[in-house]
């Protein structure tokens, strides 16, 4: 279905006072404030269940926000289609333009694309950018900075990249100047399966494979998968590594590498009850481990409001869709499937609602917060892991930088933070 119009058939948005007026050209529409600005406006009026102005709002997005346009229009393309999502999945009058919408944010905007990958296929779509390697590099500067002399290094890996991060750490951990620990690797499995993209190989099969690397490195390893879940904090997990510590003894350093999981956990309070994430928290602080590492996407998803959720996910994840444009051409189908799973973030901080909205992002400053709180002291970065993440950054185009906001790196695009990295003990 093809839809024309133009801006003069447009009913009165309620406009903000920068808002431009009725009457322009659609191509005076057509810049991310603006867009974001119909995109506000669309989300109310699907709210409201205003089905004739979310009508005419539609016709204006469709035709400045093609889903194989530039990084702006494939990112307002995708906002669209995760509100009429949520439209069909609310039995909202408005539903009924879900078929068309639907059709028309698949065209280019990775709506098919396939987010199960080989592990070698994974490996190339985390290092199309630092988006994840910023925080393996920072983690692993830190974490052997940490268990130096230990002779055994438990690391409970908490990551949405399927250990990707692990051969890194091996390599790193197998030169240290008095020998290599011995490594005890735990990874949560949870029932429903990790955020996309996921690992086209079983657990077992990963852990085998993983094992056999750090043989290779001359390191003794035990591999551990849990079957744990994010949506009880993690509880069975901590169980798992309560029993643990009352089996092994000698000197064991315990790292917790929390890699953009943590904000999975469920945030709500109910009650007197505190959230998941801080029983979580308080929970392992109890386990009284060598190091903790935080790292994740610093923004703000917990906006119980649709219009709160839409502006801050706009105002943020404008930076992945960007940041591919300057290294990947519109027809590469790694820059399809690159996108597809921010696409499914999308999807799922506007789209959904209760347990099954899971894109619950917090900022550095919360996170912060919620680790002093139950006891942890953040203890920065040294100039080694510094330099290190600098050296990664150079291998990246130019927007990428990075910089250090008290104890914390933050990895930035064109200036705007993206992606922070904690220590903790």
């Amino acid at each position: 279905m093809q839809f024309k119009t133009t801006a003069k058939s447009l009913p009165c948005f309620r406009p903000s006072p920068d808002f431009l007026a009725a009457g322009k050209p659609l191509g005076s529409l057509n810049n991310s404030a603006c867009t974001e600005q119909l995109l506000v406006h669309f989300a109310e009026a699907m709210e409201s269940n205003d089905a004739s102005l979310a009508q005419q709002i539609l016709w204006v997005l469709i035709n400045v926000a093609p889903a194989d346009g530039n990084s702006s229009q494939r990112l307002a393309a995708a906002f669209l289609r995760a509100l009429v999502l949520r439209a069909s999945r609310s039995g909202s009058p408005c539903a009924a333009l879900t078929s068309a919408m639907l059709a028309h944010c698949s065209d280019g905007g990775g709506g098919s694309i396939s987010l199960r990958l080989s592990p070698v296929s994974l490996a190339g779509f985390i290092d199309l950018t630092p988006w994840y390697r910023f925080g393996f590099s920072a983690a692993n500067a830190a974490i052997v900075g940490a268990t130096g002399g230990f002779p055994v290094v438990h690391i409970v890996d908490l990551s949405t990249t399927n250990s990707m991060q692990i051969p890194t750490l091996i390599d790193a951990l197998a030169g240290r100047p008095d020998g290599p620990p011995f490594i005890r690797l735990t990874v949560p499995c949870p029932s429903g399966g990790s955020p996309p993209p996921a690992l086209d190989t079983s657990i077992d099969e990963l852990g085998s494979k993983l094992v056999a690397f750090a043989r290779s490195r001359n390191v003794e390893m035990e591999f551990r998968a849990v079957p744990a879940n994010p949506v009880d904090g993690f509880e069975s997990l901590l169980e798992h590594l309560r029993l643990q510590q009352g089996i092994f003894s000698g000197p064991v350093a315990l790292v917790i590498n929390c890699q953009m999981m943590l904000h999975y956990i469920p945030e709500e309070v109910t009650g007197s009850r505190p959230s998941a994430r801080t029983m979580f928290l308080k929970a392992l602080r109890s386990l009284d481990p060598t190091v903790v590492v935080v790292v994740d996407e610093d923004a703000d998803f917990t906006a119980g409001d649709i219009v709160g959720r839409v502006r801050a996910a706009f105002n943020y994840l404008w930076i992945p869709f960007d940041a591919m444009d300057s290294i990947l051409p519109r027809g590469s189908d790694h820059r399809r499937t690159y996108e597809a799973a921010f696409c499914w973030k999308i999807d799922n901080a506007i789209a959904q609602e209760g347990l099954k909205r899971v894109e619950r992002l917090e900022t550095r400053g919360m996170w912060s917060e919620r680790m002093t709180e139950v006891g942890f002291r953040g203890v920065g970065f040294g100039v080694e892991a510094a330099a290190e993440v600098k050296s990664l950054l150079d291998g990246h185009s130019a927007g990428w930088g990075m910089k250090k906001d008290g104890e914390e790196l933050v990895l930035t695009w064109k200036g705007n933070d993206a992606v922070f990295a904690s220590v903790w003990v």
